[in-house]
């Protein structure tokens, strides 16, 4: 799996656990609607660490408990 599949995994298994929409993430983070779903349709090859700071802030979560999950122990590219 690619590092941005698996980003992609992991924030909508966030969002799914906690029963947020993709639009919690632009209405309440700033984080520009096309943002949030080229990130969730894992439709780039990169992902800059700045946003995904941001969308953890925005879901009051560290950078630390985002990557601290098995989903990223897959990831071969």
């Amino acid at each position: 799996m690619k590092l941005t599949e698996a980003v992609a995994k992991r924030l909508e298994g966030i969002l799914n656990d906690r029963q947020l929409k993709q639009s919690y993430l632009f209405k309440n983070g700033g984080i520009p609607r096309a943002t949030v779903s080229v990130i969730l349709g894992a439709k780039r090859k990169t992902i800059k660490l700045d946003t995904i700071y941001q969308i953890c802030d925005t879901l009051k979560m560290t950078l630390k408990e985002f990557f601290d999950n098995p989903i990223f122990e897959e990831v071969t590219d």
